[in-house]
């Protein structure tokens, strides 16, 4: 059973309306976000008319505010926007459908001037923006919103869409546009001009599910990208024009054979199974594997062989992880496959420390992880590598890293019988604190 001291709906019930309202006065006593959403409360609870005041008038200060917002403010601001977008979404909704979507367009408004004058590094103002936009359309169904007049204020908020968070509103809104709405878009954005308008007509032909019209808008150096072929690709096979996404790909051949391209890869493989070319399908997963040692595309090549020829095929698979350029990319695979024996033979045999960079840590770290268990050897050579590589690099964070992986090889020397001529724990340590003697934040960290 709960106790009445914690801090739940009923316990609070039990104080009463009156001590409540005190203590919500105290509390909100110097916290001008604790008033607003203490007044906008109120408000929702008297009217819609004052619920709707409110916001407009939180929304028109917000707009007209040139105060820099640092991450210091950030999250306060955050709080402050989902407080006014529930009350747009939830009561005055429930009251007056039409006039919480006029605020759900001012609150969108926001966005643009917000933005410029915040560091939003973390996504965080954005999120709340995004969340937003997906209320238009039930928004604008509940209060019967003619598409044509939908189309200008979405407009205006396309061409105020210097961050990037609108890039995906037309798309979320194209059902309640329809095709009127779209059309008056697209005539606002001839007429208007729009920056990044090529984008939005894109959106609108996709929108209309008119791929003639959206393939004739694809910039040509686009479908030359494989990436971008494949995203257009895509579209077409899902369409069941097959053939047509095939020729899309040609176009990006020749730079998907210059650098990996596992995206067109992967929709190539998908057109060339819709055509019942499967032979030609799964030559091109083992060229990706090949390539990326990609887990995915070799598990699917396995999995479409005849019985016992994926056993041996397995094999030569190995093979080709084993003599790989990139040792990281060959231990990840085996360690992730897994193949944990052949991994732990792969560090002791042919792991050159010479051969990796520090920005590859989290990944051999992850792999250390999985062979701690029945490899301890192989899991001690890949942690002592991170830990001279931190040493090398410096850093606070790196020590703090370097001290725990440290610990771990104290507890993994205990199950080592053969070394295998490696150093043993305390000599390895030893060697650490003659070369990085200076080190003493690092030395002092172990200590602690």
């Amino acid at each position: 059973m709960a106790s009445k001291l914690t801090l739940n709906a009923k316990n609070l019930e039990a104080l009463g309306a009156a001590r409540l309202a005190e203590l919500l006065l105290e509390l909100s006593n110097g916290d001008a976000a604790a008033k607003r959403q203490l007044r906008l409360a109120l408000a929702a609870g008297s009217s819609v008319e004052e619920a709707a005041q409110e916001v407009r008038k939180r929304l028109a200060s917000l707009a007209r505010s040139e105060t820099y917002i640092d991450w210091r403010k950030r999250k306060t601001l955050a709080s402050d926007l989902q407080a006014q977008h529930r009350a747009i979404v939830g009561p005055i909704a429930a009251a007056d459908p039409a006039i919480a979507l006029d605020l759900l367009w001012r609150f969108l408004d926001l966005a643009d001037g917000l933005l410029a004058r915040s560091s939003d590094s973390t996504g965080t103002l954005a999120d709340v923006f995004a969340v937003a936009m997906a209320d238009l359309v039930p928004l604008a169904a509940a209060a019967g919103a003619d598409p044509l007049a939908l189309a200008d204020p979405l407009f205006e908020l396309l061409a105020a869409n210097d961050y990037g968070q609108f890039d995906q509103l037309l798309p979320a809104v194209s059902t309640a546009l329809g095709e009127p709405g779209l059309a008056r878009l697209e005539e606002l954005i001839l007429k208007e001009g729009l920056l990044d308008g090529q984008r939005v007509m894109l959106q609108i032909a996709e929108a209309r599910g008119d791929l003639d019209a959206y393939l004739a808008r694809v910039p040509a150096q686009e479908l030359q990208w494989p990436d971008g072929a494949a995203a257009v690709a895509d579209r077409f096979l899902a369409a069941g024009r097959a053939d047509e996404a095939l020729a899309i790909l040609e176009l990006a051949a020749q730079a998907a054979k210059a650098w990996p391209a596992p995206r067109w890869s992967d929709s190539r493989i998908a057109v060339l199974e819709a055509l019942g070319r499967s032979d030609e399908a799964q030559e091109l997963r083992w060229q990706s594997f090949e390539r990326i040692l990609s887990i995915p595309h070799l598990r699917e090549y396995l999995k479409r062989l005849p019985a016992f020829e994926d056993v041996e095929q397995e094999e030569r698979a190995f093979a080709v992880v084993e003599r790989h350029p990139q040792q990281i990319e060959s231990l990840v695979f085996l360690a992730s496959w897994p193949a944990l024996p052949r991994a732990a033979s792969y560090v002791l045999n042919h792991w050159d420390p010479d051969h990796w960079e520090g920005e590859e840590q989290a990944r051999v770290a992850a792999a250390a992880e999985r062979l701690s268990a029945g490899h301890p050897l192989a899991a001690t050579l890949l942690y002592r590598q991170i830990v001279v590589e931190a040493l090398w690099l410096g850093g606070a964070k790196r020590y703090r890293q370097a001290a725990t992986h440290l610990g771990t090889c104290k507890e993994l020397a205990a199950r080592i019988a053969d070394w295998q001529g490696l150093d043993q724990h305390q000599a390895f340590v030893a060697g650490l604190k003659e070369t990085f003697v200076m080190k003493w934040s690092f030395w002092a960290l172990l200590e602690d």
